[in-house]
């Protein structure tokens, strides 16, 4: 019987139908000031949150390509962007610096310990998490290739369309 609850678990997971809460997570912000992560949200509209690290191109890629379109996503559907660096803490001072030189507009935090990354079971980078209007996880992806940006704001207009 175990087994077989184990097996299904599994499979809900695979097929992402499972929503989960954020697991709570002490983080800093790019000014010093602790935040909890089971109280992100973005006033009951879908966020999205980015792990990436200032060494990862593909990161930084995908970070870049998101600034270009966030202006028109924030003014047609509401939806935020929480990147999370998972630089180390010798590599902390360089987030800042790179945030402010491709000028980001995103919510910044910083995650050098990889405890919410390991909460999550985040093996690789860029990870991208949708959290819904209740804070739960909807959507997970990683990697980056081009274009990839489009399939995230998709999914946030379906979980938008379906909140209605």
């Amino acid at each position: 019987m175990t087994k077989r609850l184990l097996l299904f678990a599994a499979l809900l997971c695979i097929m992402g139908t499972v929503r989960a809460q954020l697991p709570s997570v002490v983080l800093k912000d790019l000014a010093g000031k602790a935040v909890s992560t089971d109280t992100l949200s973005n006033g009951g509209k879908p966020f999205i949150i980015d792990f990436f690290a200032t060494w990862c191109k593909p990161c930084n890629r995908e970070l870049d390509a998101i600034a270009e379109v966030y202006d028109d996503w924030r003014e047609e559907t509401g939806v935020k962007i929480i990147a999370i660096s998972i630089d180390q803490a010798q590599n902390i001072n360089k987030v800042k610096p790179l945030v402010d030189n491709h000028g980001w507009d995103y919510d910044v935090l910083l995650d050098p310990n990889g405890d919410l990354k390991r909460a999550l079971g985040i093996q690789m980078i860029p990870y991208v998490l949708i959290v819904d209007g209740k804070g739960q996880i909807v959507y997970k992806h990683n990697g980056y290739t081009d274009g990839a940006e489009t399939e995230l704001i998709e999914k946030v207009r379906e979980l938008i369309a379906s909140d209605n």
